[in-house]
This record gives C-alpha cells, sequence and structure tokens, in this order.
C-alpha cells in the first residue's frame, strides 16, 4: 500500500458538521437488503452464470449510500424499479446514517471490500479518485450521457480530464433572506445587484437585541442578540464564498499549493471578522448556543444565510416567509456560488458484469425522467439533468424564486476539494476561527493558516 494510501486510511470524520451540511444528510438507518433471503441466495448461485434459454446473467450488486429519515424510502422505491427494468440486477443495499456511512466506508476500502457502486459526498471524490479506488468512468460518460444535458459532471473532472463519478444530486449556494424581518426592520429586499458591503449595510439594520434596539440604533446592546443580520456557518456557507468573490481562495488550480497569503484574502477576512465583532454575523461561539449550526436562520434568529439547497427544506418545514437570490459580488464584481456535487461512484474492482451492472445503476439515475423527477420532489438537492431542473415541476413551489439556484451555475466552482480536503479545511479553520472570535490578528490566522495548509499538501503530494 502507497504513503497515499496509507494517509488516508488514517482520516476520521472529524469536521462532521460542515460535511454534513454539504450534503444535507442525517437521519437514521442501517444495513439493509432490498432482496428476501431467497433472492439473494439465488443471485449468488447464478452470478456468472446464463439461465435457461441464453437469458442474461443475473448479477449481484452491492450499493451502498448514507441515508435519511427524509430520503432512505424514496431511495427503496427508486431501487426497486431499477430492479424491474433489470430483473437480472440483483441488488443489496448498504446504507446507514451519513458519518457511519464513511467511516465504515474507509474500513472497508481498506480491506477491499467496500460495495461495488456507492453515493459519495461530493467534497470526497477526489480522495477516493487519488487513492486508485475508482473506475474511471471518462469513456462510458462520453458514450452514453450528453454531457451539455447535465449539471455537475465537470465538478467530477480531474486536471487530466478524466471523469471519477456521475452527479446524483447538486448543492449549489444562494442567499436566502427571511421576508418578514426585512419588512419589520423597513430594508428592502436583496436584490442580484448586492455588492458584499450591501449585505452588511443591511444585516446592520437587521440585526436587533433583546430590547428591540437595531445595530445601527445608538441604544444598540451587542451583548445581547436577539436577531442576527447574517448566519454565517463553516466553508460550504460561510468563507469559501466570500473569499472567492473577493478573488482569493485557498488552493491554486493545481490543488496542491496554498495561496492563503494573498491581499484578496486579507481584504475578505477583515470583512467577515468585522460583521463578527459587531455581531452583525454569527461568529462560531454564536452558534454554540443554538440547537444546530444549521438552526439559526429556520428558527428566525437570523434574517439572512448563505444556504445550500437542501436548506429549502428546514425553511419551508418552519413555515417562513422567504426567498432566494443570488450571492453578492465582490468588490470587482466577482461572484462565486459553491457547489459540491454528490455523486455516484464506481469500485475500481467491480469488473465484468458486475461494472456493466454498476453503470447501469448510474445510467438509469441520470438518465431517467422519472427517477429525476421523484427525487426532486423531496426537495433535497437540485436535479441533474438540465431538462428535469428547468421543468415548472421543479421550480415551482418555495422558495419562489428557485431559478436563482439555477442561475448560479454560471459562477459555481468546488470548494477546492482534493485528496486531504478534510485535513486541510480544519487547519484553516483552526487559525481562522481565532481571527473570527477576536483572539488573534486577520495577519496571523492567514499566516498560520497557509504554513499549516501548505504542510499538509506537501505530506501527501510530495511523498
Amino acid at each position: 500500500m502507497g504513503k497515499r494510501a496509507g494517509l488516508l486510511l488514517t482520516f476520521s470524520l472529524i469536521f462532521a458538521l460542515f460535511i454534513s451540511a454539504c450534503s444535507g444528510g442525517g437521519g437514521s438507518g442501517a444495513a439493509t437488503g432490498i432482496n428476501d433471503g431467497a433472492g439473494e441466495q439465488s443471485g449468488q448461485q447464478n452470478q456468472g452464470q446464463k439461465g435457461q434459454g441464453g437469458a442474461a446473467e443475473t448479477v449481484e450488486l452491492r450499493l451502498g449510500y448514507y441515508s435519511s429519515a427524509q430520503t432512505d424510502t424514496k431511495m427503496q422505491e427508486l431501487i426497486g424499479k431499477f430492479q424491474e427494468k433489470h430483473p437480472n440486477i440483483k441488488i443489496k443495499t448498504e446504507s446507514s446514517p451519513y458519518n457511519q456511512f464513511f467511516q465504515k466506508l474507509d474500513t472497508q476500502i481498506a480491506a477491499e471490500s467496500a460495495p461495488d457502486v456507492w453515493l459519495s459526498d461530493g467534497v470526497f471524490v477526489p480522495k477516493y479518485a487519488e487513492r486508485g479506488v475508482l473506475k474511471d468512468l471518462t469513456e462510458l460518460i462520453e458514450r452514453d450521457l450528453g454531457k451539455d444535458e447535465y449539471y455537475g459532471l465537470d465538478f467530477n473532472k480531474d486536471a487530466n480530464s478524466k471523469y471519477w463519478g456521475v452527479p446524483q444530486g447538486i448543492q449549489i449556494a444562494v442567499l436566502y433572506y427571511n421576508k418578514d424581518m426585512f419588512d419589520e426592520a423597513g430594508v428592502a429586499y436583496p436584490t442580484e445587484d448586492w455588492s458584499w458591503d450591501d449585505l452588511k449595510a443591511a444585516a446592520e439594520k437587521l440585526t436587533k437585541d433583546s430590547a428591540g434596539a437595531y445595530a445601527a440604533d445608538a441604544a444598540f446592546d451587542k451583548n445581547k442578540i436577539s436577531q442576527y443580520g447574517l448566519t454565517f456557518f463553516s466553508i460550504t456557507e460561510g468563507w469559501m464564498t466570500v473569499l472567492k468573490s473577493y478573488g482569493g481562495g485557498v488552493l491554486d488550480e493545481t490543488l496542491t499549493k496554498s495561496i492563503i497569503g494573498t491581499p484578496e484574502n486579507k481584504q475578505a477576512m477583515e470583512w467577515i471578522v468585522d460583521g463578527m465583532q459587531r455581531e452583525l454575523f454569527t461568529a462560531p461561539s454564536d452558534l454554540k448556543s443554538f440547537q444546530s449550526n444549521m438552526a439559526p436562520f429556520p428558527s428566525q434568529a437570523a434574517a439572512m444565510r448563505i444556504g445550500i439547497y437542501a436548506r429549502t427544506i428546514d425553511a419551508n418545514n418552519a413555515g417562513l416567509n422567504y426567498d432566494v437570490t443570488l450571492l453578492p459580488k465582490g468588490p470587482d464584481g466577482k461572484r462565486f456560488s459553491p457547489v459540491i456535487a454528490n455523486s455516484w461512484v464506481i469500485n475500481k474492482k467491480a469488473e465484468g458484469a458486475k461494472g456493466d451492472a454498476a453503470w447501469e445503476w448510474v445510467k438509469y439515475w441520470a438518465t431517467e425522467d422519472e427517477v429525476q423527477n421523484e427525487w426532486a420532489s423531496l426537495g433535497e438537492a437540485v436535479p441533474v439533468k438540465k431538462s428535469v431542473a428547468n421543468s415548472e415541476r421543479f421550480l415551482s413551489g418555495k422558495p419562489d424564486n428557485k431559478q436563482a439556484f439555477l442561475d448560479s451555475f454560471e459562477f459555481a466552482g468546488t470548494l477546492d476539494v482534493n485528496a486531504v480536503w478534510s485535513e486541510w479545511v480544519g487547519k484553516f479553520g483552526d487559525s481562522v476561527n481565532r481571527a473570527f472570535e477576536g483572539e488573534i490578528g486577520v495577519d496571523e490566522a492567514l499566516s498560520q493558516a497557509d504554513k499549516d495548509v501548505q504542510q499538509v499538501l506537501d505530506e501527501f503530494y510530495k511523498n
């Protein structure tokens, strides 16, 4: 086993809070089998053999996915429909809640016993690809999928233009805002022309203390906040959007070099820190008083949030009077919307009939309008197929401006994901969170983060 693989085997999901935010996952579930015992036994006996009359061989396909109360029933329904269309493919499912699933998957990969096909959080696809675990899907995609017909395919493409996954659903971020809070404060709703400074100016008029005074009032007490202007949460729904729209970021185009120590990043960080120190935005310590880091907006403790598509579920369930719009522009007019393409990937060890069966599952999910529409009905993700995402069926309902999610693909990008994404995100967060809390200055935070992140990159890519 190579040193890179060994290093990656030591990964733990210590950043589960913000990583699970990428997926909208959670809930409960355990490893389950779709088939009854007789069906599984039959699949094992007939695998690799031709049935009577030259029928297609029966293949047992191990399919893994992270489950939740929100999505598990629908997933099982779609698996059942797939098996009706492909009676020779017998699916055995392996599912569990998000964190458990990926912890178990790392163990399975180490033991070379991972599922034949599994649902990967988009931030982990490079991790598996660079470990040599995944099947290169480039030729299959070029043969069977019209690349212009889908959102997110290129987010699974590496520097050598190889594709390692096919999106199952897309998470892309926009600006959420509570209309009632804006109306109460007499503040005009956000527009697509907003800059980050426009957002901060609005946040000052929307942040309120327990006595009802707004941050713009002389009597405002920032030690007794009852309502924040903006809730700000980690990488996906927090700092990466601001850094990128200011012209900065964390890694260069090769994803092996830190670019943290740039003037653009300093300017972006100063903008964030100022908002947190004035209590216009939630700082990491502020979030500890909530049930979860995602709770301030649906609980009406924040007027705005940077949020992925899955956040519409909580907002709708809470009955909020809200809408969404494009994320603000940076100083030079640049926008950036973080995107996570949660994707189906195929085990490199799935060869022959098993590999063909795995691709049939992936192709079924991507090409069948029924599948795309059924999954979209959960409100869990933006559909992968453009024709479905742009349909009235998807665009109707709350929020009114769902088109903003689709328009955001024009300036969308990944979270600088690479094989050691979890590690460098943790190191970066350790430093910038101290700046957010006022413990150290921006210069010191960026300098330390630059050093720590580059060390993580060098330990993997230079060995």
